[in-house]
């Protein structure tokens, strides 16, 4: 007879315990999707070139208004806390000392893949887009494009434009964000 295997999901609370009593090593890179402790790939460094281009970009002409996050988690669900390379956060005086950010206080967030793409578009924009968070930006390195995904439904969003090399990748919901696709590719 075949053993049953069972799986048991994780809640963020079970998560944190787990972090702060050592269940990680201090340099492993792991994110909570669905209730499952996922494994990030490590940053190489056009992956790094580009969050640290948009990271600049986005201080420059939003830190008024926003707080740019950068690697750092955001409370989804129950079960999802998922660190996306770039989100903009609203701004509050605390800097979210006492609680992480959850959706609602997400305005942007930028997932760039390498080879993670399939994984993020399947897992991770579902999430975002069920959390309202109104803009998702994925940078597809490998494909070299951009996906700007907007109006969120339940587990979707409802409208996704692809912007090529030679083009400007402009956000729905942030005027101000328009950048050249090859400035942010490299």
């Amino acid at each position: 007879m075949k053993p049953r295997v069972k799986h048991y999901p994780i809640s963020v609370e079970l998560y944190h315990i787990m972090a702060e009593r050592g269940t990680f090593a201090p340099d492993e890179r792991v994110e909570l999707i669905d209730g499952e402790i996922i494994e990030m790939s490590p940053i190489v460094s056009r992956h790094a070139r580009v969050v640290n281009f948009l990271s600049e970009f986005l201080n420059r002409g939003f830190s008024d208004r926003f707080i740019v996050s950068v690697q750092n988690p955001i409370v989804i669900t129950d079960d999802s806390e998922p660190q996306p390379d770039i989100a903009l956060l609203e701004r509050r005086a605390d800097l979210y000392i006492d609680e992480l950010p959850s959706g609602k206080d997400v305005a942007l967030v930028i997932e760039v893949c390498d080879s993670t793409v399939a994984f993020d578009r399947s897992r991770k924009l579902p999430k975002y887009a069920a959390a309202s968070i109104p803009e998702t930006w994925l940078i597809d390195l490998e494909s070299e494009h951009i996906e700007v995904h907007f109006s969120p439904k339940e587990t979707a969003y409802g409208v996704v434009k692809i912007y090529l090399r030679g083009e400007n990748a402009v956000s729905e919901t942030l005027t101000a964000l328009n950048l050249p696709v090859s400035d942010i590719l490299g």
